[in-house]
């Protein structure tokens, strides 16, 4: 039996409820049946204003998260304790390993930074952005909105001190409730996350 396509319906919630399912049955399947989904990536590409200059090269390790958003599943909250996945929808890859990809990305575009790299990648580090993310989700509580919530450590890689800490976080409302408003309203308010992480950086190194 193959429960990834179940749709939950609730009063007064079916239209929103038609494109998500249940967290605790995607967590419990018993099938093998791979499911066809809608893949979708992190597009925009964030701007950076007014941002400084450095000399100094940061390291960026994929974000912690938890199990819910450690995956490639999109999250509905429903309500403070609810969550569900958002039905024949998926990332392109793991989340974490996305967000990672798009803040040197963001970093890169900026062309203020000496350099910018991956665990792995043989740079001679000065800083690292240590990052958590804390929520990536539509909230259906009320009208339905993107929320991306990233806290952020810069750990001086030579001494290992935290030099500062900051947490990030913006709401779009989404447009419409259907797949592709949901994940441009997360595309966007991650788009806010990151510009913001990556000009607080480099103003603080």
């Amino acid at each position: 039996m193959d429960f990834r396509g179940l749709v939950v319906v609730r009063k007064g919630r079916a239209t929103r409820s038609a494109v998500i399912f249940s967290l605790a049955m995607a967590l419990a399947g018993c099938g093998t049946r791979a499911a066809v989904n809608d893949t979708f990536s992190l597009a925009t590409a964030p701007i950076v204003k007014g941002q400084a200059s450095t000399n100094r090269q940061i390291l960026v390790p994929e974000p912690t998260a938890l199990q819910t958003i450690n995956n490639d599943r999109i999250v509905i909250r429903l309500s403070r304790s609810e969550l569900q996945f958002l039905a024949k929808a998926q990332w392109g890859d793991r989340l974490p390993r996305m967000v990672q990809d798009k803040l040197v990305q963001t970093f890169d575009n900026t062309g203020n930074v000496k350099g910018v790299g991956k665990p792995g990648q043989g740079l001679a580090i000065d800083y690292q952005l240590i990052t958590e993310i804390r929520s990536f989700e539509v909230s259906t509580e009320g009208a339905d909105t993107a929320v991306v919530e990233i806290y952020a450590k810069l750990l001086n890689d030579r001494d290992g001190t935290v030099l500062t800490q900051k947490d990030f976080r913006a709401a779009v409302p989404a447009r419409a409730p259907n797949s592709p408003a949901f994940v441009a309203a997360l595309d966007a308010a991650f788009a806010q996350v990151a510009a913001d992480i990556v000009s607080w950086t480099l103003s603080s190194i």
